[in-house]
């Protein structure tokens, strides 16, 4: 008679399989753009590049140094003027805004390189809410950063989850 084999390995295989794979993803999400990885896993699943009520979002990206005073928070009138009509867009359709920040440029003589990317990014959020948006309906998105790595360049993007249509008066 033979000694039947036991599959019981495939099940632990399996389990190592998904452990991996969930391990690199969070490693990729700790190091990525957000707005890259976001959109790559909605293309992954049969996304569009769509908002969670099927409405497509809106993202902008900004190169921070383009949009400011050299070395310092202070936005440039022609941005501050966009980063506006942004807010109002947003407000006239109830649109959810996410500010995210991705990387920083050197320091200043007043700012270190993580106090300036961090005013930058408030505010570039600051200036869309001039143009309408309520506080609770903007998110600042800023990921961590390592003093190893090389200041190459803030780039702050403005993504927009479309929600319920206001009436324009």
């Amino acid at each position: 008679m033979k000694a039947q084999v036991s599959q019981r390995w495939v099940l632990s295989f399996a389990d190592l399989s998904l452990l991996l794979l969930a391990f690199f993803v969070m490693l990729q999400a700790q190091t990525a753009d957000r707005t890259k990885l976001t959109a790559s896993l909605r293309g992954a699943f049969g996304g569009q590049g769509q908002g969670g009520n099927g409405s497509a979002m809106t993202v902008q990206g900004f190169a921070a140094g383009q949009m400011f005073e050299a070395g310092e928070a202070i936005l440039r009138p022609a941005a501050r003027q966009r980063l506006q009509a942004i807010g109002a867009d947003a407000a006239w359709t109830g649109a959810r805004v996410i500010v995210a920040s991705q990387g920083r440029d050197g320091q200043s003589a007043r700012l270190d390189a993580w106090e300036l990317s961090a005013a930058r990014t408030t505010a570039v959020a600051r200036a869309i809410r001039t143009g309408g948006v309520a506080d609770a309906m903007i998110e600042i998105s800023i990921p961590p950063m390592r003093a190893s790595e090389p200041a190459k360049g803030q780039r702050i993007s403005v993504q927009q989850f479309p929600g319920k249509a206001a009436r324009r008066p």
